[in-house]
């Protein structure tokens, strides 16, 4: 029997080709939740695919009615209890994103009915300057805590965003709209390579080419210092592993509950 959707798709924004904002509204009440988790959408085998999606093996077509489920971060703020909001990419041989892909406003989507994970701010010490470093879909968090009363002026915070063309900076106008009223805030957006973006004429390369030249010292103010930071990491895990052999090295150490630290990490595949 077909699994029941709980969620309707309130809005649907493409960033660009094979990205994708989605807002989605659940029929009954929010849960609460603290900015930086994440939840669960689905769909059954049954709903149909983006056409520019690889098609699925014979061999391999899931169960009609049985939902294909997989986790998302949260980007919308906590404060508002109407919706939640997703920053997908599409993988095009995957199960689910194709099918997210082909929803459209009004569509029902199968959202799940708890909010967990670990990664936010609260075990950040009082007083610490924020990195937010991400790859990707990886910023959807850092949206969720920068939404929800985030305190710009009692710390600085410096956003590092690496994409691979910069059409595929999601949030980025947002985020220059923060960096151009606040004043203890900074947003550093990265195109992986100019030959795939020549019009684009800010930072290129890897995000860890910019803690190498002095570019994230400059823009926080002070020399990287696990007592006077904390830094998350959120995306590609060649990306998360590159810079936490960096930071191990400046005196930097994993955050857990049973031994915390000041980096702070998600993997996002």
């Amino acid at each position: 029997m077909p699994a029941e959707l709980n969620a309707t798709i309130t809005k649907r924004a493409e960033v660009s080709h094979g990205l994708l904002v989605l807002q989605v509204r659940p029929n009954s009440q929010l849960p609460e939740f603290q900015p930086g988790q994440y939840t669960v959408l689905g769909l059954p085998g049954s709903a149909q695919r983006v056409e520019y999606s690889e098609p699925e093996p014979d061999d391999d077509r899931p169960d009609p009615d049985k939902l294909i489920k997989r986790a998302y971060s949260i980007s919308s703020s906590s404060l508002q209890g109407d919706y939640l909001e997703f920053y997908v990419a599409l993988v095009t041989t995957g199960a689910l994103t194709p099918r997210l892909f082909a929803l459209r406003q009004g569509d029902r989507v199968w959202l799940g009915n708890k909010i967990t994970g670990m990664f936010t701010l609260n075990d950040v010490p009082p007083g610490r300057n924020i990195l937010l470093v991400a790859t990707g879909t990886g910023l959807a968090p850092y949206m969720s805590m920068l939404r929800s009363a985030y305190r710009f002026e009692e710390r600085k915070t410096l956003v590092i965003h690496g994409a691979r063309v910069s059409w595929d900076l999601g949030y980025r106008n947002t985020l220059q709209g923060f960096a151009s009223t606040r004043p203890h805030f900074h947003y550093l957006p990265i195109v992986d390579a100019i030959d795939h973006d020549p019009d684009w004429k800010g930072r290129v390369g890897r995000v860890s080419d910019y803690f190498n030249d002095g570019t994230v010292e400059s823009l926080l103010g002070h020399p990287l210092d696990p007592q006077r930071l904390a830094v998350f990491l959120c995306g590609n895990p060649a990306m998360i592993e590159s810079m936490q052999e960096m930071l191990e090295a400046k005196g930097f150490t994993v955050h857990s509950r049973k031994k915390p630290g000041s980096i702070f990490v998600e993997n996002y595949w």
